[in-house]
């Protein structure tokens, strides 16, 4: 195994090296077309190719976002707590304090309830389906856009109070929503139906 210090001397002469040799190239690139149709010739030593890319400035970047994952819901500011509960298909109910704006699959998910979600929230499946028990809370609602009246026709158990849960969002005229998840979902998509 080499010493540190001669580590260091070979990655200064292979650094040196490929600075050389890329400014070679660099040199070359700007030959006229004809010079460019001879062959060229290399040094008796090539330094590899993903050395020569890192010397080489690049107009690239790279950022990242932290990715919103499944069942995020934002923790309620105190006094500002809103109540859903939800019913399972064994009938059993679990009441949760949440925040303004999150919805209903989210907070299914975050919880652990038995709500698939299967096409992520984008209201293409019918598997995040639940059922408003008090049609007064369910008049407070926006109306069900097309593409949700759509999904809707695909779920099991189907109500005149049917929702998809990724449609609903919290908002100060729903708390105390209580909503029953069905005894089955049907997991077919919008991408089942294309040819």
């Amino acid at each position: 195994m080499p010493t540190p210090k001669t580590l260091a001397t070979s990655l200064a002469r292979l650094s040196s090296t490929a600075y050389r040799h890329s400014q070679r190239i660099h040199t070359q690139s700007r030959v006229t077309g004809a010079l460019l149709q001879q062959p060229m010739r290399h040094s008796a030593r090539p330094v590899p190719s993903a050395t020569l890319r890192a010397l080489i400035p690049s107009h690239r970047t790279f950022t990242t976002t932290t990715p919103r994952r499944h069942g995020h819901v934002t923790p309620p500011k105190p006094g500002e707590e809103l109540y859903v509960t939800f019913i399972d298909k064994d009938g059993e109910e679990y009441k949760f304090a949440v925040s303004e704006g999150d919805n209903l699959l989210d907070i299914a998910q975050a919880n652990d309830l038995e709500m698939e979600g299967a096409c992520g929230g984008s209201c293409a499946c019918s598997t995040c389906h639940v059922i408003v028990t008090d049609e007064g809370y369910y008049d407070r609602m926006p109306e069900p856009e097309d593409d949700e009246n759509d999904m809707l026709d695909l779920a099991f158990g189907l109500t005149e109070t049917s929702r998809l849960g990724c449609q609903v969002k919290m908002t100060k005229d729903l708390d105390g929503l209580v909503v029953r998840l069905p005894s089955m979902t049907r997991n077919m998509q919008a991408s089942d139906f294309n040819n």
